[in-house]
């Protein structure tokens, strides 16, 4: 067998920078995303947001201006991001934010897909 194993992906970085509310997140293979907290607040891993199974998922509305007030380290696999409308219950394995990184604009635009069924915005 030839090339290096894919294990799991580890950050070598977190800034969350003020100004524009983007996490901006490095991981051991090189790669770098930078994730706004719109998008982090809205893919939030918690049961709030994702339901305790299939199709019990709570789409987030009125998220647009939402900001990250603190990044709060968990582990060694982990950050709680504590959100401006309180939501502070989501952990963010390193895992999680590598896909949500790079899948970034198929799991935002099915976002915005959900909102414009549901009649709903991203405004408050």
């Amino acid at each position: 067998m030839t090339g290096a194993p894919t294990g799991p992906r580890h950050p070598t970085d977190i800034t969350l920078h003020q100004q524009s509310q983007i996490l901006e997140i490095g991981f051991d293979d090189g790669k770098r995303f930078r994730l706004s907290s719109e998008y982090l607040r809205v893919l939030s891993p918690s049961a709030e947001v994702r339901g305790h199974g299939t199709g019990q998922e709570v789409l987030q509305t009125g998220k647009k201006d939402v900001r990250i007030q603190a990044v709060e380290p968990v582990g060694n696999y982990a950050v709680k991001l504590v959100f401006s409308d309180g939501h502070d219950t989501g952990l963010y394995s390193w895992e999680y934010l590598y896909e949500l990184g790079s899948d970034e604009h198929a799991l935002w635009q099915d976002y915005l897909a959900r909102l414009e069924k549901a009649g709903a915005s991203r405004e408050r």
